[in-house]
């Protein structure tokens, strides 16, 4: 008998921008008569532009471009995002029409070129690699979120510093960071490329973004080169305050509807879940998850399901959408095979959740811990089971949305998604 579910909320303060087109141009109009740049006339300058599903990011990049021109520059999009898409061009423009970043959304032409120069060598030895066209610019913009990383932790971790040694890098430069951080640990590897990068390259402007539990950006701060080792670790502290993470440290199941590339740069964020698996970095002590299981990879993953080496049990329908190249090019490119390997395959939803409860040991079905999410970026609302809601029902934060209801699955055998 497979146990009884009741729909929940989180419910937690979470402040937001309501309009950030125009917050982006007010505050980067601000910081540039701060700096003093009066012109940018005839300047070449380039925006950075990711692979992850950030809030509003169109909006983002088209204000930045917009008030590049209004000062004369003409504005660039720089592909920057290391190894994702096979390391090749035409995937990496495919990524960023899928996330609507185009040269009519943004109006701003996109530098089709990924390929690397060798800059030199950091301070620690760290071989550093750029795109070759972004040394032909005249200056750059780099814009990313900040937030915490998947595979360590630090006073940074996944923002400005990475956009600079692994986006900008490009594949060869990713590869090469990840390689060097675990001789030398992640934090000091990246914060080393970076520096020697923003030695070497006029950054008119670092973009700093933070997004609330909701996935809606809730912060921009814009600073110069000179800040960014001091600006980024404070953004990160904010970034962390606004997250959400399950209800509970201790679970039997947990079921994923969707991972991807665009939810995270690991599928699914690897702190949510309690499971990290790189060689060298310290697994998390909490949550502690018996199984957990993905039901399918979202379409803006273009196929690439690094990650699912995390999850113990997934589907006939991951793994027919399994792009095995791009999936292999990531992971190994990252140093992290272990988070590109498949687990294993049931036929159906249904196959995969009976088969999980069935390796749980002694536990009665109708008596284990489960939660089932959309993903590890959505979780204000979920399904958790009968006994795990007791543990929590008396929570301020809780609000229960249905009655008690049996996991959702058609005759086929899937799952209906949160």
């Amino acid at each position: 008998m497979l146990p009884q579910m009741i729909r929940i909320q989180q419910t937690f303060n979470a402040p937001y921008i309501p309009d950030v087109g125009k917050l982006t141009i007010e505050k980067f109009s601000k910081y540039v008569r701060s700096c003093h740049i009066e012109s940018l006339e005839g300047k070449r300058i380039g925006i950075t532009a990711g692979s992850r599903g950030i809030s509003n990011i169109v909006f983002v990049l088209k204000s930045i471009s917009l008030f590049v021109k209004s000062i004369g520059g003409i504005p660039y999009l720089i592909p920057s995002m290391g190894t994702h898409g096979e390391g090749h061009i035409d995937e990496q423009l495919s990524i960023l029409k899928s996330l609507e970043i185009t040269e009519e959304s943004i109006g701003a032409k996109i530098i089709k070129n990924i390929q690397t120069s060798f800059m030199g060598y950091s301070s620690i030895g760290v071989p550093v690699y750029m795109n070759k066209e972004v040394l032909h610019l005249d200056g750059i913009v780099v814009v990313n979120r900040i937030k915490p990383h998947t595979d360590f932790e630090g006073s940074i971790e996944s923002g400005i510093c990475k956009m600079f040694a692994i986006g900008l890098g490009g594949p060869k430069g990713a590869y090469t960071v990840h390689s060097y951080s675990l001789l030398k640990g992640y934090e000091k590897t990246i914060t080393d490329v970076a520096k020697t990068m923003i030695d070497n390259l006029n950054v008119i402007a670092a973009v700093g973004l933070v997004e609330n539990w909701k996935e809606q950006l809730a912060h921009i701060e814009i600073f110069n080169h000179k800040e960014i080792f001091i600006k980024e670790p404070k953004l990160l502290t904010l970034a962390k305050k606004m997250l959400v993470k399950l209800p509970v440290e201790k679970l039997d199941v947990l079921i994923i509807d969707e991972i991807g590339k665009n939810i995270s740069g690991t599928g699914m964020d690897t702190k949510v879940i309690g499971r990290i698996m790189v060689k060298g970095q310290k697994e998390p002590e909490k949550p502690i998850i018996s199984r957990i299981i993905v039901l399918d990879i979202t379409n803006e993953s273009h196929g690439n399901a690094i990650g699912l080496g995390l999850a113990d049990i997934t589907t006939r329908r991951v793994f027919d959408k399994i792009d095995l190249n791009a999936t292999a090019f990531n992971s190994v490119g990252s140093i992290s095979p272990e988070q590109g390997r498949i687990p294993v395959v049931m036929n159906t939803d249904k196959d995969a959740v009976k088969a999980a409860l069935n390796t749980l040991g002694c536990i009665k079905h109708e008596e284990s811990r489960i939660i089932h999410i959309r993903n590890t970026s959505f979780m204000e609302e979920m399904e958790v089971s009968i006994p795990l809601l007791k543990e929590i029902i008396s929570r301020d934060s809780i609000r229960v949305l249905s009655t008690a209801h049996p996991l959702d699955i058609s005759s086929k055998g899937f799952l209906s998604r949160i």
